[in-house]
């Protein structure tokens, strides 16, 4: 299975006036990475880059100026992706933007049946969050100390390593990592099982007259009877 591991970074959040500026992607074959990657900056036309947005990923309207517009690469991004599945973290976002573009050139939008989202996969594997990138990347111990701002190459392969964990990267080593000291340490995923005490015991199931019995059936018994060690 072919899948393509992808981030795109947007002059802002309105897909329908905001435009793709830059989009990367990481190829995977049947989870594993082949080393093909894709990385485009792209020129927005007229539309400038948000103050929020900018702060975000720090692609300046200068830097975009002399880069390419979608529709001079949309072949070279079809070709690049091609049958595969699209995955991405928060993918609605992502597909919007790209899905929009598609639509601004007369293109028919990717299928929802062919995109993953990673957020949503996180949801449900870890549903007490944080499920942001870099929490994940911290759960998995992946290294993202080099992300200082987003950018959507280096994202793509952060999201790839996390991806590939997710979806059980480590079962072949049945749930357990080599910590560094060289022994056995839990997988990152296990979490502390918490047990709630109830605010009212529930009743006994036993009756007054059946407790009485074993009682005496465990004074027949005498010292040897196994209950006398739990009682």
């Amino acid at each position: 299975m072919r899948e393509i591991i992808f981030d795109t970074e947007t002059t802002g959040l309105d897909n329908r006036e905001d435009r793709v500026i830059e989009i990367g992607g990481v190829e995977l074959e049947n989870q594993f990475p082949t080393g093909r990657t894709i990385h485009i900056y792209l020129n927005p036309g007229d539309r400038k880059v948000h103050p929020d947005a900018l702060a975000v990923h720090g692609i300046t309207d200068d830097f975009l100026r002399d880069k390419p517009s979608f529709a001079d690469v949309v072949e070279e991004v079809l070709a690049f992706f091609g049958d595969a599945r699209w995955v991405a973290h928060n993918a609605t976002f992502d597909m919007g933007f790209i899905n929009a573009e598609f639509e601004r050139l007369g293109l028919p939008p990717i299928a929802a049946d062919r995109v993953t989202d990673t957020l949503a996969l996180a949801r449900r594997k870890h549903p007490m969050g944080p499920n942001s990138l870099d929490a994940l990347c911290r759960r998995y111990g992946i290294d993202n100390s080099h992300r200082a701002k987003h950018g959507a190459l280096l994202d793509s392969e952060l999201l790839a390593e996390v991806y590939i964990e997710m979806i059980g990267g480590r079962q072949a080593a049945l749930g357990l990592v080599t910590s560094h000291m060289g022994g056995l340490a839990a997988d990152a995923d296990d979490a502390p099982i918490l047990v709630f005490k109830r605010e009212r015991p529930l009743p006994p199931r036993l009756t007054e007259a059946e407790i009485a019995a074993h009682a005496a059936l465990v004074s027949k018994i005498g010292a040897k009877a196994i209950w006398t060690k739990y009682g």
